[in-house]
């Protein structure tokens, strides 16, 4: 957001010298607050023709390391909002490059008034507007190349995957991304995971998340059922604003990939699986939406050649990316899937799910070619066992006491939800 607190700033700065505004990339952006209203060059644009700007650069991360032993200025203005809390490491090292030259810090009060906090809410209410939240997923990976999702079964699991942050080295490491999972969906429920909870109460979790976030999801859609009722489940969920839909080439009663050959899973035909794909793009009505093909060769151990004959054939259909999903700890058979199809195809996101190969960072696998990481049920398998231990505490003491140390105060969580979205 542009607004008058930044015209101040810019004012004083002009009184100092000619005034080179720092922009943040789309990316710088999206690791530090939320994913930008107004992409990097509209940005840029708005500042190039405010009054008084000398030049815009671009600002690639949150250090301003670059930028200063480029043009190395006279004067770094800045509001003091970064004297403390999570952008101090960042000012530290503003002082000592400056230092290195002699140049010098002059920070102004940091505009905080309610008018601010007005247009910040209004920003959330337009991040959850379904057009919006629809193409956000698409475009972070355009700009990030890497994005991560963490299941959410419940709008409570929801506000944690929008509002965990972790604050390192200057940034702040959250969540792109929800994955509503139809595993964690029935448990939440008290029922198997076998596609037995409808498409109508899964719709209902939709809207029970969608209510209080602001982010992008992801659906969990089995074997998307037969083809005709596949074109009105991708239908339904584009209206709803939903990002993208993950479909496994499998057949039948559904049981979940990680119990693999242990129980009889049969994986569909090619052919009958582009189909779906095929008439699922077909149905669709905005370029946003995801369709994403998700391989069971290598849990169904039917070989690499197999992953990847399927991964190209399902691409060429029009699946908008591929999961490759395994249940072996080492994860070098999702590695040389990677390698394999980027050789042939270098665009078309990949994502993972590393429920067992959970040992490698985001990093590596940003750097191997992976597009999205999604936590698939962290949440869920964490959950269980706390209310478990706290059920089984007051019940061995014949009171609440002991079980308090478990708990989260009231309090904490009345504040984890909003008065308002």
């Amino acid at each position: 957001m542009v607004h008058s607190g930044h015209i101040t700033i810019i004012n004083k700065a002009r009184k100092l010298g000619r005034v080179i505004i720092g922009v943040l990339s789309d990316e710088a952006v999206c690791s530090y607050k939320r994913f930008p209203l107004l992409p990097y060059e509209e940005r840029k644009a708005l500042f190039e023709n405010i009054a008084g700007v000398y030049q815009v650069v671009c600002q690639n991360t949150l250090s301003y390391r670059n930028n200063l032993e480029q043009y190395k200025p006279d004067y770094v203005v800045h509001g003091d909002d970064w004297r403390t809390g999570f952008q101090k490491p960042i000012r530290d090292e503003v002082l000592e490059v400056l230092a290195g030259y002699g140049g010098q810090l002059v920070e102004f009060p940091y505009s905080n008034s309610e008018k601010y906090r007005e247009l910040e809410s209004r920003t959330r209410y337009q991040l959850s507007l379904p057009d919006m939240r629809r193409s956000r997923l698409k475009k972070s990976i355009e700009m990030k190349g890497l994005v991560t999702a963490i299941e959410a079964h419940s709008g409570i699991t929801g506000l944690i995957a929008e509002k965990t942050v972790v604050y390192q080295n200057g940034e702040a490491r959250q969540f792109d991304a929800m994955w509503v999972s139809s595993l964690c969906d029935s448990t939440a429920k008290g029922k198997p995971d076998i596609e037995l909870v409808d498409m109508t109460s899964r719709f209902r979790t939709i809207d029970d998340i969608m209510e209080v976030t602001t982010k992008p999801i992801i659906f969990d859609g089995d074997t998307g059922g037969l083809t005709e009722h596949f074109v009105y489940t991708v239908k339904t969920l584009e209206r709803m604003g939903v990002s993208m839909i993950i479909i496994e080439d499998k057949t039948g009663l559904k049981k979940n990939s990680l119990f693999g050959t242990e129980v009889a899973q049969t994986q569909d035909t090619i052919e009958n699986f582009c189909h779906k794909i095929a008439m699922g793009k077909k149905a669709q009505k905005t370029r946003d939406f995801m369709i994403v093909a998700r391989i069971e060769s290598l849990i169904l151990e039917q070989g690499m050649e197999d992953a990847l004959t399927r991964a190209f054939a399902y691409v060429k259909a029009g699946a908008d990316g591929v999961m490759i999903h395994s249940r072996k700890k080492d994860p070098a058979e999702i590695f040389e899937f990677v390698e394999k199809f980027r050789v042939e195809d270098k665009t078309t996101p990949i994502v993972v799910v590393p429920t067992s190969f959970n040992a490698v960072t985001e990093e590596e696998f940003k750097q191997r070619g992976v597009n999205v990481v999604i936590y698939a049920n962290q949440l869920t398998r964490s959950g269980f066992p706390a209310m478990q231990e706290t059920a089984r505490t007051i019940l061995e003491h014949h009171r609440a006491k002991e079980a308090d140390d478990k708990c989260m105060p009231i309090k904490d969580i009345i504040t984890l939800i909003p008065e308002e979205v």
